[in-house]
């Protein structure tokens, strides 16, 4: 996998609406695959600052919070995420 992140998509996403991974003030939300059925619990949760960050979590089983405008976040499964990167020595 080459070229920085660019965007983190839910493959299937609710209807009518554009997900993005939920972001707070200390970063993107993920919920660790260790905590099993209890990983949505918020004192479980981890946070990475860059969606470079966020992926390397997502591949190694991390759920990712995703949400949007006028919707509550939902926990999504790393099998239901596609990570979109750019090339490398594009500038965006």
């Amino acid at each position: 996998m080459r070229g920085r992140v660019i965007k983190i998509e839910r493959i299937c996403s609710r209807a009518g609406v554009i997900e993005e991974p939920a972001i707070t003030s200390k970063g993107y939300q993920l919920a660790d695959p260790a905590h099993g059925k209890n990983k949505h619990h918020a004192e479980f949760a981890v946070y990475a600052i860059t969606l470079d960050d966020a992926a390397n979590l997502i591949a190694k089983g991390f759920s990712l919070w995703m949400g949007a405008k006028g919707k509550r976040a939902s926990l999504i499964a790393p099998k239901s995420l596609r990570i979109v990167r750019g090339q490398d020595g594009f500038a965006a």
